[in-house]
This record gives C-alpha cells, sequence and structure tokens, in this order.
C-alpha cells in the first residue's frame, strides 16, 4: 500500500472528519489509497480485513429523522434486529441525493464524523478494539479505537447485523 503524503491538500469532508477527531478527543491515523472498486479492495489498501473495515449506513426512520448505523464489511443491516432495538416497524435507505443532503457526504465516503447534522449511531456489537472507518473523502480511510470512538458518539451497541451472504 503507498500512503499517499500527509501534506496532499485535504477535501472538506476529510478536514470535517479530522475536526471531529479532535473535538471528540480520539486519536485517528489517516490513510489514502485512492478509489477502490469493492469493499475487499478498501480493506487491503487500508491493510484490514474486511471485519475490521465499518461501513457507514444512512437509514430512514421518518420524515427528517435519520440515523447512522455502523456495519462490519463482512456483515450486512439485520432489519428486524435493527426495528426491534429502534422499536419501530418501519426503516428505509434513502437514495444517494438524499444520503448526501443529510450528512455531507457522498455514498463511499460517509462516516458518522463531521457530518452537517449530528444524528443517531447504532453500532453493531461485534465493532471493538482497531477498525478503520470513512475518512470523508474518497479513498481516506481513518484508522481509530472503537472502544474510544463509539462512547464518544454515544453510540448504541447493539446485535443489529447478519454475516453477509
Amino acid at each position: 500500500m503507498s500512503e499517499q503524503p500527509e501534506n496532499r491538500p485535504q477535501s472538506d469532508g476529510e478536514s470535517r472528519v479530522r475536526e471531529a477527531l479532535e473535538r471528540l478527543g480520539v486519536p485517528g491515523g489517516f490513510t489514502r489509497h485512492g478509489r477502490v472498486g469493492s469493499l475487499a479492495e478498501a480493506a487491503a489498501a487500508r491493510g484490514v480485513t474486511p471485519d475490521r473495515l465499518v461501513k457507514t449506513m444512512v437509514v430512514r426512520r421518518g420524515e427528517d429523522d435519520f440515523l447512522l448505523v455502523l456495519v462490519p464489511g463482512d456483515r450486512t443491516i439485520s432489519w428486524p434486529k435493527l426495528r426491534a432495538v429502534l422499536g419501530v416497524s418501519r426503516l428505509s435507505m434513502p437514495d444517494a441525493a438524499t444520503a448526501l443532503a443529510v450528512t455531507g457526504y457522498e455514498r463511499g465516503t460517509i462516516t458518522p464524523l463531521g457530518t452537517t447534522r449530528d444524528w443517531p449511531v447504532v453500532a453493531d456489537s461485534s465493532i471493538a478494539g482497531e477498525i478503520s472507518i470513512g475518512g470523508g473523502a474518497h479513498g481516506v480511510g481513518v484508522m481509530v479505537d472503537a472502544d474510544r470512538l463509539l462512547p464518544a458518539l454515544g453510540a448504541i451497541h447493539a446485535d443489529v447485523t447478519d454475516p453477509a451472504p
């Protein structure tokens, strides 16, 4: 993996992620690897296994009511489990334009850090230890300690996923 220089100009999204980490008091190490075509490629480029690469999914509960769900790369959201944890009967995934509008991040760059509005965070119970999450720009990841990040985000830590098929 070739990491690009730290002095490369940062995107607005990456800057927001850095500021959020500083505000939360959570250290993070940035990795830049360029665009990738799959989660497996992203994990390899970041030097982690797919279960350590955590996706941030935007979920709609209702009109102007969203949340962020953190899902390990080798797992998928279990809608029945997530609905039970949230105590709701309906959830949906917004389209790409809505996800951008409510987070300030394009799909593939979404992270719970530095969103344009603070949304509740639900993290799967399997997420612990050193993980890589989105860094706010394509081809950018952040290594963080989930055991520090999740409490700092006020995340609900619950079993909300199933193994990916």
